[in-house]
């Protein structure tokens, strides 16, 4: 799977979670990934259980019950260099995430990508670099070996 230049966002200003994962998925719904109902699925996920996953990032995705929404699998990239905060009234800190990822996979393509993504971003040093990318392709050069 390759990363696309029209699936990224860089310096949005997003203040909610739901906000950003409603432009996560539509990038994902133009792309021919998912349909809209996927969008929802994620808003749905996010509100069971947070999609962040520390060291600055969040990665919203749809709810098993939204994978007949999936058309092919992608991955979109929403920067928010002020961060939105994806804590709940039960967390006792912060989860601050700059960077937003998308994903939608076919069979268990997912897992895949979310392995990927883990193991780039478990090095908050790779996150900072993406938070303070300038374009879209500084964006995709950082994770190129995600896409692999």
């Amino acid at each position: 799977m390759k990363l696309q230049k029209e699936m990224i966002l860089l310096n949005q200003t997003d203040k909610t979670p739901e906000d950003v994962i409603k432009k996560s998925g539509q990038l994902l719904v133009d792309a021919g990934c998912v349909d809209s109902a996927y969008v929802d699925a994620m808003i749905e996920r996010e509100n069971k259980v947070s999609t962040y996953m520390g060291n600055f990032i969040a990665i919203p995705h749809g709810t098993d019950e939204a994978k007949e929404y999936v058309k092919k699998s992608g991955i979109s990239i929403v920067q928010v260099p002020e961060g939105i905060d994806f804590s709940t009234e039960d967390d006792d800190e912060e989860k601050l995430a700059t960077v937003i990822f998308g994903i939608a996979g076919v069979n268990n393509e997912h897992l895949d990508i979310l392995q990927q993504i883990a193991v780039f971003c478990s090095d908050v040093q790779n996150v900072v670099k993406l938070a303070d990318a300038n374009s879209e392709d500084e964006v995709i050069a950082l994770l190129e070996e995600v896409a692999e």
